[in-house]
This record gives C-alpha cells, sequence and structure tokens, in this order.
C-alpha cells in the first residue's frame, strides 16, 4: 500500500508539473502571437509605406531594394510560422501525454480505493477473529483453573486417606491380644473394631469446599455463595461389603480396600493431571495463533 501510495503522489506531482509547464507554454505562445501581431501591423505598415513611395517615385534602383526587404520579411514571416507550429505540435503532444497521466492516475486511485477496502475488511475480520480466540482462551483458562483446583483438592484428599490408613495399617500388623477368661468373665462386652466410614466425603465437607472454592467477598456479601461442584464425582467410591467377618480378617481386607482405592484415586488425579496439560496446550497454542 505504501508503494502504490508513493506512485499515486508521484503521478499527481507530475500531472502537476506538466500542467505547469502547459500553462507556461501558452503564456510564451500569447506573448509571441501578440509580438507577430505587433510585427505583422508594423511590416504592413512599412509595405504601405513602400508602396505609396513606389508609386509616387520613379522606377529604378529604389525597386530592387524593396523586393529584397520584402523577400527577407516573407522569409522572416515563414520562420516565425514554422515555430509557431512547432509549439502547437508540443503543446498538443503535451495534451495527449496528460490525458495519458490522467487515465493512469485514474486505474492508480481505484485500484488504491480497492486494496484499501480490501485490508479494511481483513482488519474488521481479524478483529473478530482476536476476540473469538481471546474469549476462547479466557473459557480454557477458566477450564484450566478449576481442573488445577480439582487436582489439588483430590491430591489432598489422598494425603488425608494416606495418613488415615497408616494408624490402620500399624493396628492390623500387632498381634491381636486373646483376652483372659478371667477379663472375659468381669467384661462381658465384646470391644467391636471400629469400621471406617465410607470414601464418599459427607454433605458438611462438601460445604466447607464449596465455601473454600468461593472468594472472600462473595461469601462476605450480601449474595450466597454458590457450592463449588462435588470433586468426588471425579472419584471412584469404595463399597464396603456389608457381611460381618471376623476382626482381622475384616481388617485386611479393609486395608486392601482402601489399597485398591488409593490405585483409583491415584488414576483419576492422573486424569485430571492429563486434562490440565491438555488444556494448558490448548492455551499456549491459542496463545501463539492470537499472537500471529
Amino acid at each position: 500500500m505504501e508503494n502504490t501510495g508513493s506512485q499515486g503522489v508521484s503521478l499527481e506531482q507530475q500531472v502537476e508539473s506538466v500542467e505547469r509547464s502547459i500553462v507556461f507554454l501558452r503564456q510564451e505562445q500569447l506573448s509571441l502571437l501578440h509580438g507577430l501581431h505587433l510585427e505583422i501591423l508594423s511590416l504592413q505598415k512599412r509595405c504601405t509605406e513602400l508602396t505609396q513611395e513606389l508609386n509616387m517615385k520613379p522606377p529604378g534602383r529604389r525597386e530592387a531594394e524593396v523586393k529584397e526587404e520584402q523577400k527577407q520579411l516573407e522569409a522572416r514571416c515563414r520562420e516565425v510560422e514554422e515555430h509557431l507550429q512547432e509549439q502547437q505540435e508540443i503543446q498538443s503532444d503535451l495534451r495527449w501525454e496528460l490525458s495519458q497521466k490522467s487515465v493512469i492516475v485514474g486505474s492508480l486511485r481505484a485500484s488504491l480505493k480497492e486494496k484499501e477496502r480490501r485490508f479494511l475488511e481483513e482488519l474488521k475480520n481479524r478483529s473478530h477473529r482476536t476476540t473469538v480466540l481471546n474469549t476462547e482462551l479466557q473459557k480454557q483458562t477458566e477450564v484450566a483453573a478449576y481442573l488445577s483446583f480439582q487436582l489439588h483438592s483430590a491430591k489432598q484428599k489422598l494425603h488425608q486417606q494416606r495418613q488415615h490408613r497408616r494408624p490402620a495399617q500399624s493396628g492390623v500388623d500387632k498381634p491381636p491380644i486373646h483376652p483372659s477368661p478371667q477379663a472375659s468373665a468381669s467384661s462381658p462386652t465384646t470391644i467391636k473394631p471400629k469400621r471406617r466410614s465410607s470414601s464418599r466425603p459427607s454433605s458438611n465437607f462438601h460445604t466447607e469446599r464449596a465455601r473454600e472454592c468461593v472468594p472472600r467477598e462473595r461469601v462476605m456479601g450480601p449474595e450466597e455463595p454458590m457450592a463449588m461442584p462435588d470433586p468426588a464425582l471425579f472419584f471412584y467410591p469404595y463399597r464396603h461389603r456389608s457381611r460381618l467377618r471376623p476382626p482381622h480378617r475384616h481388617a485386611l481386607q479393609e486395608a486392601e480396600g482402601e489399597e485398591s482405592e488409593e490405585l483409583d484415586q491415584g488414576a483419576s488425579v492422573s486424569r485430571l493431571a492429563t486434562t490440565v496439560a491438555k488444556a494448558t496446550a490448548t492455551t499456549a497454542s491459542t496463545t501463539e495463533n492470537n499472537s500471529e
């Protein structure tokens, strides 16, 4: 576009220079014609005077001088007429060149307007595409933040479950203490082993986690904060068996179930990590396309 604009400016300057030269030539031609008319009038006056002298005086040596002077004047008139014809030809050539350049300038202006229109359309399309990509980038950023928060929550929950499982495993590894007959007679009530609660979080835990994920200004404001989606939906809950087993065997099977639950939760955590990585890669590629 800059080259086209510079060419258009140079053509306009050339057209202006040609117009100025044409005006200058016209002025010179007018001045020359005025001088020629004055000279012709003076020559005509001189011719009339000479004819009067010839008519009044007898023919002789003076007639030869008059003829010679007439020849000189005729030659000079022919030279002036030739010069005038040359000037007219030059002026016609300049007019033709000016018309050609005006046609070129018109075509260049039309092409420049077309290029400007295309550039504006492309700029509009790119701005719309940039807006769409920014919106998509914002959505993907929110998704990545949500997934990273879920991953962090899953890691914390897994860590808490591991900490709760360690005392249970230590209790399972210890040999069972058989009560003596006296102790059994004195204490008729049997001590039942404590069953671990289900891995599914309670409603209070959901409420606390939802309050933690909501910003403080929204919690403290007049509006009631919206609850966060339950991260436990991404996990595979551990289903306890309802049959009664001996305490030692039940503890061993519970430990095995917790290990399988840990493996399931580890798999869900790895899936969340993969999803976060994919979202981050998509966000990065979108940012690169937007910058290009």
